[in-house]
């Protein structure tokens, strides 16, 4: 009943993604140069972590896979670009 209750009236937001990723390289000790397989060169990290440019779908799982990020964290930029892009 508390849970419910909760759910109702104090929901929790999803993450952000770019804290998801922040948060991941803080508990793996990773640089932002350590993200460029995943992202790509530094200047798209850099926009990425900035806010500045979301996150494709290639990055999404890319970074799942390899630094497993769960995607419930990354879906959001995901739902952006896509609609960015039939838009």
């Amino acid at each position: 009943l508390i849970e419910a209750y909760e759910a109702r009236h104090h929901p929790i937001a999803p993450p952000d993604p770019v804290e998801a990723i922040l948060f991941r390289m803080e508990q793996a000790g990773l640089r932002r140069k350590d993200l460029e397989p995943y992202i790509g060169h530094s200047g798209r990290v850099s926009e990425v972590l900035n806010h500045k440019r979301p996150l494709t779908l290639e990055m999404i799982r890319k970074l799942w896979k390899g630094l497993h990020i769960p995607l419930e964290s990354l879906i959001q930029a995901g739902e952006d670009v896509n609609h960015q892009q039939h838009a």
